[in-house]
């Protein structure tokens, strides 16, 4: 794909290829990493009376409604405020010491709630100290400033030096990780790791950017968290959902099982978690394509781009969905141990998710905010969740809920979200030509 968007003509086209390819690895190298690190985590946390790995699976699940709670928006609403006012220095300082500040204020609440919770969550009683260790990594990497450098379009320093210092960590979990009773040293390691990027982060900032931390007032802080509010409600809505999965399963289904008259624990949330985070990795390879599309849209209403994108992609993607169908239980054997191939049957029913995500990802912000339709972002979003939950609230009342049922709710859900985002685009095409007729014009 990246070798077919070099060949497009003129430097902006040429500049977001390249953004989208630093942008695709520093985004990507963080999910990949942890796949890669998955299959020796699957094997040596996962026993007859241990399931670690669905116990991971569960603290990573829950951890990312915080990440989306500290970032808050930001990486739309931040990074399109530095696209627009990329030559005012001022403006830029204030932007990320604001944004800094914002995201400060929201670690500190939510380690609040993360302790309330552990506190009155049946299932999370006892866990607080556990959960808190991946909290640390969590809040860390939420304070990464990606969304300066996706603004102004300069990814290459920040790509590579991250990725370094993150496979570094991921190596220490290779070293280390012995057993679910070290589980410990994988947040650890991630903390490590995510402070090591975010230290040169600022420093690069300074140094090469020249971009700085400032004195600022409340109102600019205020104003930042008022206008990425809107963002905030989009992304939650749209990843929230799929962790809750993991989250529910977590707390309707027994940890442990009687298998004749042997006791063992039960394998059903290490199966979900296989599943979801073969999926998981694949919607985030594709989620930098329409990051890096979002700003380029906003300022070129290049719609011609966005078919060429999709055309390219999308039955390469649908290939590859089928052939995963097929072989799902022997690739997730392969990958996880045998002793978790069953979650190939979950992945099934999740790849309908696959097919659809990068559409819908494009059609959300890169297409509707360029059209002046934003809102209708944040409405299919509103809308899939709401049908999500109401599904779940019938598995549950019917007694169907298990980790079939769930793999393929999720799949409902973002169908709906694309279909909802098509109908907009539709409704309003004739946007898109008076758009195109001022760009030529």
């Amino acid at each position: 794909m990246f070798a077919k968007l070099t060949k497009l003509k003129g430097k902006k086209e040429g500049a977001l290829a390249w953004n989208t390819l630093m942008l695709y690895i520093l985004t990507f190298s963080n999910y990949l990493l942890s796949l890669a690190v998955a299959p020796f985590e699957a094997r040596v946390l996962t026993t007859e009376t241990a399931d670690g790995y669905g116990a991971l699976g569960v603290a990573m699940a829950i951890m990312v409604y915080f990440q989306l709670f500290i970032d808050f928006g930001f990486l739309l609403s931040a990074t399109e405020e530095v696209s627009l006012h990329r030559q005012d220095e001022k403006r830029l300082n204030t932007v990320m010491t604001a944004v800094t500040l914002c995201k400060l204020a929201l670690c500190a609440v939510s380690l609040l709630a993360l302790f309330v919770l552990c506190q009155v969550i049946e299932a999370w009683k006892g866990k607080f100290g556990f959960y808190s260790m991946f909290f640390i990594g969590t809040a860390i990497n939420a304070l990464l400033p990606d969304y300066l450098y996706r603004g102004l379009e300069k990814m290459s320093a920040i790509t590579i030096r991250t990725v370094c210092i993150r496979a570094f960590s991921t190596l220490g979990i290779f070293l280390f990780l012995r057993g679910p009773e070290n589980m410990w040293v994988i947040p650890l390691l991630t903390a490590l790791g995510n402070l090591g990027a975010i230290v040169f982060c600022f420093y690069d900032a300074k140094k090469r950017l020249n971009v700085r931390f400032c004195r600022v007032s409340f109102g600019d802080v205020w104003l930042r968290m008022k206008q990425s509010s809107v963002f905030f409600l989009s992304r939650f809505a749209t990843t929230a959902y799929s962790a809750l999965n993991t989250v529910i399963l977590d707390m309707v289904s027994p940890s442990q099982i009687t298998v004749g008259s042997k006791l063992v624990n039960n394998p059903v949330r290490g199966y979900y978690t296989s599943a979801d985070k073969l999926m998981t990795t694949g919607k985030q390879a594709l989620s930098p394509i329409s990051d890096s599309l979002y700003p380029y849209m906003v300022k070129n209403h290049d719609y011609k781009l966005v078919k060429k994108v999709l055309l390219i992609l999308e039955p390469i993607i649908f290939v590859f969905c089928v052939v995963v169908f097929i072989f799902a239980r022997p690739i997730c054997g392969l990958f996880f141990g045998e002793k978790l191939a069953q979650a190939g049957d979950v992945l099934r029913v999740m790849l309908p998710t696959a097919v659809v995500i990068l559409p819908s990802y494009i059609c959300g912000f890169p297409m509707l905010s360029s059209m002046g339709l934003a809102k209708h972002a944040n409405y299919s979003t509103v809308f899939g969740s709401v049908i999500h939950v109401v599904n779940l609230a019938i598995l549950y009342l019917t007694g169907n809920m298990n980790m079939i049922t769930l793999g393929a709710a999720m799949s409902v859900a973002e169908t709906l979200i694309l279909c909802y985002r098509l109908a907009v685009i539709w409704r309003h095409r004739d946007r898109l030509k008076e758009h195109q007729n001022g760009k030529a014009s």
